[in-house]
Order: C-alpha cells, then structure tokens, then sequence
C-alpha cells in the first residue's frame, strides 16, 4: 500500500546556530507524522546533540539513503551527510567549517527533490557570512535554489495566517532595489503571487501591489516609478483579469491586509515587506530578552520543487542553549505538506 504522506526533506542549518535544536523539537511533535515523513538532512552527530541539550526523549536513525528512512515518530530519520567537523564546531560562532556544511546540506537536499526521491524541502536557518567565509558567493537560500534549480523567474513569499507577502526585490542594496522596480519584474511578481494565493486555497484573489515611494509617488511629487513602472503593470495584470489594487502607500497598506482586505501584497523591497510581516509573526519578551515566539514561513515561488523555510535568522546568541522556539519550523512543513496536496 503507497503512503499518501509526502516525503519532506528538512536541513537543519547552520550547524552552529539554533537551526539542529529548532529542527529536533520540530520532529518532537507527532503531529507533523500524520502528514508527511520527515527526513531530516545533516549530520547525526550535531542531532544527537541537539536532542541532548533540549532533554528531549528522541533517538537517531542514520540513513545514506531516502529508502532507509522509517518515518516513525520518536526516532529521527537523518540523511547523514557526515560533513561536520565535530571537535571544531562551536556553538554560537561563525567558521568557514559551518557555513561550507549549511551549504552542502541544502544544495543536497535540492539535488534529492530535483531527483525525485523527496516531494518538498523545508530549510532551517543558515549564516550568510558564514556561508561567504566558506567562499560560497549567495546571499541566500532563495538565490541558491534558483542557481542549482536553474530557475530564472522567482520571489520570496512570507506567510503567517491570512497575512501573505511576496518581494519585487529581496537581498541586494536598498539602491538597487530601487532600479529593480520595472513594469515586466513587478508583474512577474503579481503572476507569482495570483499562483501561490491559489495554491493555498483562495481561487479569485485579491492583491494589494505597494508604492515604492512615500505616500505611493503622490502623483509624482516624491518619484516617478509608480506612474512609469508600477502603474503600467497593475494595468497589464487587470487586463489579465487579476483582482489587483494599487499603487498604496505601504503604511496604508498592511493595516488593511492585516485587517483582512487583500489576499496577497506584492511590496518593492525586503524590509518594505520583512518588518510590518515580523511586527505580526514574531513576539519579543523584554524581562527574559527572547522571543516568546517566532512565526511565519518563508516560501520561495517560481521554483520546479517545493521549499518552504523558518522566515528567522540563525540566532547566534542563544544557540546550544535549548530555548528556541520552533513554531515557525512546525509551520513551514505545514505549509510544505499544503503545497504538495493543492499542487495545480
């Protein structure tokens, strides 16, 4: 008999970061069982570890092969990649040794979906600087799944709850941003998000597009993008027949997504989308100086396979000491299994 659960391939990140302890409370949860099969890629040492300093009653079941993987909740399945260095890794620090194992782990995990042995992949954080000491030139998960995937058109989308956001831009400079916002770009991004929302299960949706400048242009007083780029290419998504509205300021826009006017946001730049997204996902404790909670899902659109990821960095400061959250982790695979099931 199949089992009707996908197979889901999941990094645990940078091997010095929180990522392993997010990875392995995650897989502490029998819930994400009854969905999918989780396999775990990395190294076992570093899990084992992680289990230790959590105190969580979990075993380790190596595998060199997907075809290894029991899939029973209690022991987990790790693709063991045997690449860490276990005597050097250090908690907390950045190396060239960690960052060349957080890349290593991902574009395998990439190369097992694209072979078809895996049906998504989920990604724990990873350290870009790390990764660049290793001399691996990305500026992040999402650039590296377009290059090994070959994948040319592509956006970051955010999700947490009814809030979706996707990114005309994501990780270059605030100027180049700026000259990346052209009619064909925008209206990529607005087919990619009219794609997605529909995949998630909302079949006419509505999509708030951003200005990229204060007040959206005012009529061209504080720019001109909205009038020669970001206009013309809500024009061509509405004679496609999308439900689009825009160009709105984007401190108009949020409340009202937030509010639940607009099904999807298609913003011009990273922190034009990242920080209302975080204000909502993530919660801050002053007394205890942590996060209570850190939610949201980054998914990367565009690509032939499947990736969903923890929209948090690799929190250097607390790793190895087993108070991270892993909610935005149970999440992303949550919305990896979706993927798979609504897949048009």
């Amino acid at each position: 008999m199949n089992d009707p659960r996908p197979i889901l391939g999941i990094t645990m990140g940078d091997p010095a970061s929180i990522g392993p302890e997010v990875a392995v409370k995650a897989f502490a949860n029998k819930e994400i069982y009854n969905s999918c099969r989780p396999l775990l890629v990395g190294d076992a040492r570093v899990i084992a570890d992680a289990i230790g300093f959590c105190g969580l009653d979990l075993k380790v079941n190596p595998v060199k092969t997907v075809g290894e993987g029991r899939f029973l909740f209690g022991q987990i399945d790790v693709y063991d990649l045997e690449n860490v260095d276990f005597e050097k890794l250090k908690k907390g620090e950045m190396s060239a040794m960690a960052g060349d194992v957080a890349f290593k782990t991902v574009v395998e995990t990439i190369n097992l979906a694209m072979k078809g042995e895996i049906d998504g992949t989920v990604t724990g954080p990873i350290n870009k600087e790390s990764i660049h000491m290793a001399g691996h030139r990305f500026s992040g998960h999402t650039e590296i799944y377009a290059h090994y995937t070959r994948t040319k058109k592509y956006a970051m989308l955010l999700v947490e709850n009814d809030l979706r956001v996707i990114h005309v831009s994501t990780h270059v400079s605030l100027r180049e941003a700026c000259d990346l916002v052209k009619k064909d770009r925008i209206l990529d991004t607005i087919e990619l998000m009219h794609q997605a929302c529909r995949q998630l299960g909302t079949d006419n949706p509505r999509i708030a597009v951003s200005g990229l400048n204060p007040h959206a242009g005012d009529g061209g007083i504080f720019g001109w993008e909205e009038k020669t780029e970001i206009i013309p290419a809500i024009e061509e998504a509405l004679s496609r027949g999308y439900q689009v509205y825009g160009p709105i300021p984007g401190d108009t826009l949020f409340p009202k997504a937030i509010g639940g006017s607009y099904d999807g946001c298609v913003v011009m730049y990273h922190d034009q989308g990242h920080i209302p997204f975080k204000m909502v996902g993530f919660t801050w404790d002053n007394k205890t100086q942590k996060m209570n909670s850190v939610k949201g899902v980054n998914i990367t659109l565009g690509l032939p396979i499947i990736r969903t990821s923890v929209d948090h960095g690799t929190a250097m400061e607390i790793a190895g000491k087993g108070i991270a959250s892993p909610d935005a982790m149970v999440l992303a695979i949550e919305y990896a299994v979706k993927l798979h099931n609504n897949r048009i």
